[in-house]
Order: C-alpha cells, then sequence, then structure tokens
C-alpha cells in the first residue's frame, strides 16, 4: 500500500489542482478540513466521505473523491469544449494512459523516496548513517531503476510532443493535470534525476497558471 503524501506535498497539491481547474470558469466553494495530528480526517469530512479522502467536490446530489475522477468530470461537465482531448487517435490514448499513470503508478513510485527524504533530514544526526544504511539499499535496489524506467519513458514522450502537453494538443488536458504534480515534485525535491523535457514541462505549466514552485513548501 502506497505511503500517504507528507501533508504540507498534499497540501500543495490539492490547492493546485483546484487553482488550476479555475480555467473552467465554474462558480464554486472551497471548503478546507483541518486534518488531526495524525492526519486522519475531522469528522465533517467523514460526513461527506466514508474514507476521510481529499480532495473532494460535492455538486448538487454528487459527492466525487480522487484527484483523477474529479478533474475528468469537472473536464466534461463544465469545461465548456475547453481542455479536451481529442476524440479518438493517439492524442486520445495519450490522455487517457497519462491521466491514470500518474497515480497509478508513478506517485506510488515517488512517495517512498520523499518518505525517506523527510525521515533522513528529522532524524538526529548521530542516528543517520544508520537511518540511511537501512532505507540506502532499498533506495538504489529498487527505486534508482524503476525511477530510470519512468523517468525515460515520461522524457520520451514529452520529445515526441510537438506543444509540450501531453496529449499533443494546444492546450492542457486531464492528463496535464495529472501529471503537473508528480513531475513538479521531482523537479524540486530530486532535481538531479529530472531529465530536460521535464524540467522544460514543469516551466511551461508554471507559466501558463503563473503557480509558484513547491521547492520552498517541499524544502520548508
Amino acid at each position: 500500500m502506497p505511503l500517504p503524501l507528507p501533508p504540507r506535498i498534499a497540501l500543495f497539491l490539492r490547492l493546485q489542482l483546484f487553482r488550476r481547474l479555475r480555467t473552467v470558469n465554474v462558480n464554486h466553494l472551497n471548503q478546507y478540513y483541518q486534518r488531526d495530528a495524525n492526519q486522519l480526517a475531522p469528522p465533517e469530512l467523514l460526513a461527506i466521505n466514508p474514507l476521510g479522502k481529499s480532495p473532494i467536490i460535492t455538486d448538487a446530489a454528487l459527492t466525487l473523491a480522487e484527484s483523477g475522477a474529479i478533474i475528468e468530470y469537472l473536464i466534461s461537465h463544465y469545461g465548456k469544449g475547453k481542455l479536451q482531448a481529442p476524440a479518438s487517435g493517439q492524442g486520445y490514448i495519450d490522455d487517457l494512459y497519462y491521466t491514470h499513470y500518474a497515480e497509478g503508478s508513478l506517485m506510488p513510485t515517488l512517495v517512498p523516496k520523499l518518505i525517506y527524504d523527510i525521515v533522513l533530514i528529522k532524524t538526529p544526526f548521530f542516528i543517520r548513517p544508520f537511518a540511511h544504511l537501512v532505507f540506502g539499499g532499498f533506495i538504489q535496489q529498487y527505486l534508482m531503476p524503476a525511477f530510470e524506467k519512468h523517468f525515460t519513458m515520461i522524457e520520451d514522450h514529452l520529445n515526441r510532443t510537438t506543444t509540450g502537453w501531453f496529449a499533443g494538443g494546444d492546450e492542457p488536458t486531464a492528463a496535464d493535470f495529472m501529471m503537473a504534480f508528480p513531475l513538479e515534485i521531482i523537479v524540486a525535491a530530486i532535481p538531479n534525476l529530472a531529465r530536460p523535457k521535464m524540467i522544460e514541462y514543469v516551466k511551461q505549466v508554471h507559466d501558463r497558471y503563473e503557480d509558484p514552485s513547491p521547492r520552498r513548501l517541499i524544502n520548508g
């Protein structure tokens, strides 16, 4: 089971999601729910979703969690033709794949590395060598080879797109809303592993939406 994102990073990504989705021009009200010290959902959030998941939206009688589902719903119901992937062809396939790949495959690979880095920073100095010995082998043996495969695939795909967006169109689609998050984390938290096109893509997203880099938040 994937580890949860560190709270500050998770909050940043949720805020960025809805900031960017304002391009669909839907009147909405933001509601924030404060989790407890153990990052468990408060009763008010559990009353909306029994799993205490966030982000979550309510639209009339509809209650919907999961970032990918939310993005697809908002674009299809309120996008008014904007941010739509092609109805068929390679652009449709690319949008479909990367919309679900982002949290289905890429984020579960990134999160253990993020957790390790945060734990190492907070570990007392004289214990750090032991922590590195315990987790370092796992990272080198399992995560680094996985990063190489994932990052090569992403970089190759971005090199093939003529517009810089994952579906290859003139504007971002659901795939971009989903892929921007992990790519921002890679560029900010493990920049030595970020590839040139990945860095260029994150800059393109920030330029379009005037978003701040997550580096300050992550490095805190």
